[in-house]
C-alpha cells in the first residue's frame, strides 16, 4: 500500500511527521510505502493520504484514493475543499494524548475564572492588593458546548473536582450516569446558557455553528459568566464578544483559535485586559502518539475494517 504525508507543514514538521509515521506504519502495516506529496511518485499508486489541511485540489490528484486520514481533530478546512472526492472516506484525528491536552487547558481556564486569578493578573499589574470573594466548585455551573472526545475528557477532569457540569449539542446524546447533565437541540441552548457561569466551546465547526457565540447568546449569560473557546474562532462574532467585555456583562474570555490566524497585530483581543489569549496551542498534535494512531486506522482499515467503523470517521452530512 502507498500512503503520502500532505498538507501545510514546514519542512521541520514534514521530517518530524515522517520520523513518527515511518516505524509506526513499519509496524502496524508491514510493506506500506510511505511518500511526501513532494516526491516523484505514481499518483495512482497512492491509496491513502495522512493530511495537514492540504492546499485545495490536492487530493483530487491521486485517482485510486481510497481513504483520507487528517492529521487534525478539526475538518472544517477540508471539508472546504469542493475538489475533495466525494467518494473517499475522511477521518479525522482522535488521539487520546489529544483529547488529555485539551481537557488540561479547560480544567487550567475554569479554574482561573471561577477563582478570579485573571482578575488577580490583573491587579497585579494595577498594584493593587484586593482580595474577592471565593466559590466552591459546587456553585459553579460549566457548560460544555460539544459532548465530542475531547468535551468528555474535559468533563471528566471536571466533575471529580465538583463543579456543576452541563453538555450541549445539536444532537442528542443519551444519558449516562456520569454527573453531566445533557441538552441538545436549538431551543435547549439558552435555558442552559442562562445558568451558566463558564461556558466552553468545543463544538466543530459546521454551517450550523457558524457564527453562534453572538450577540443574542452573550446577552443570554448570567452577568458576569466567563467564556473559553477553544474550537474554532468562526464560532465567535468577534464585534458581540468585544462590546460584551467592554460592557462589563462578560467577565473574562480565554481565547486560544480566531476567525484569522496568526491574529493580526492590530487586533483589539491583543491589548484588551479582560482577554486572554494562547497561540492555538490548547492542545497541540503530538506526532508520537498521533502516528500510532493514524498506523492503527490504517491497519484496521487494510484488514476489512469498514471506514465508517473507524474513530473519527467524518460524516459529511454533519461536518464532523
Amino acid at each position: 500500500m502507498d500512503v503520502v504525508l500532505a498538507g501545510d507543514l514546514d519542512a521541520a514538521e514534514r521530517r518530524r511527521w515522517h520520523a513518527a509515521l515511518a516505524p509506526a506504519l513499519a509496524a502496524r502495516c508491514p510493506g506500506v510505502r510511505l511518500w511526501d506529496e513532494h516526491d516523484a511518485f505514481d499518483p495512482a499508486a497512492i491509496e491513502a493520504a495522512v493530511v495537514a489541511n492540504p492546499a485545495p485540489g490536492t487530493l483530487a490528484a491521486w485517482p485510486n484514493l481510497k481513504l483520507v486520514h487528517s492529521l487534525w481533530a478539526g475538518v472544517d478546512r477540508l471539508l472546504a475543499d469542493a475538489t475533495l472526492p466525494a467518494r473517499v472516506p475522511l477521518v479525522r484525528m482522535v488521539d487520546p494524548a489529544m483529547n488529555d491536552a485539551m481537557a488540561q487547558t479547560v480544567l487550567w481556564a475554569v479554574l482561573a475564572l471561577h477563582r478570579g486569578f485573571f482578575a488577580y493578573a490583573r491587579r497585579q499589574r494595577e498594584r493593587q492588593w484586593q482580595v474577592h470573594a471565593q466559590r466552591r466548585a459546587d456553585e459553579v455551573t460549566v457548560t460544555l458546548l460539544g459532548l465530542g472526545q475531547m468535551g468528555l475528557a474535559a468533563a471528566r477532569r471536571l466533575v471529580p473536582l465538583g463543579y456543576r457540569v452541563q453538555a450541549w449539542t445539536l444532537h442528542a446524546h443519551p444519558a449516562a450516569g456520569d454527573g453531566i447533565v445533557r441538552a441538545a437541540g436549538r431551543d435547549a441552548l439558552e435555558p442552559l446558557l442562562r445558568t451558566s457561569d463558564v461556558v466552553v466551546n468545543l463544538l466543530p465547526l459546521t454551517p450550523a455553528t457558524r457564527g453562534l457565540i453572538d450577540a443574542r447568546f452573550l446577552a443570554a449569560l448570567p452577568p458576569g459568566a466567563g467564556l473559553v473557546n477553544v474550537a474554532r474562532g468562526a464560532h465567535v462574532v468577534d464585534a458581540d464578544l468585544l462590546a460584551a467585555l467592554d460592557s462589563g456583562h462578560l467577565r473574562d474570555a480565554v481565547l486560544d483559535v480566531f476567525a484569522t490566524e496568526p491574529l493580526p497585530p492590530g487586533h483589539p483581543y491583543w491589548t484588551h485586559p479582560r482577554v486572554t489569549l494562547l497561540p492555538h496551542a490548547a492542545a497541540l498534535t503530538d506526532e508520537r502518539s498521533a502516528a500510532d494512531v493514524v498506523a492503527a486506522n490504517l491497519a484496521a482499515w487494510r484488514a476489512g475494517c469498514a471506514p465508517q467503523a473507524l474513530p473519527g470517521w467524518v460524516d459529511r452530512a454533519r461536518g464532523y
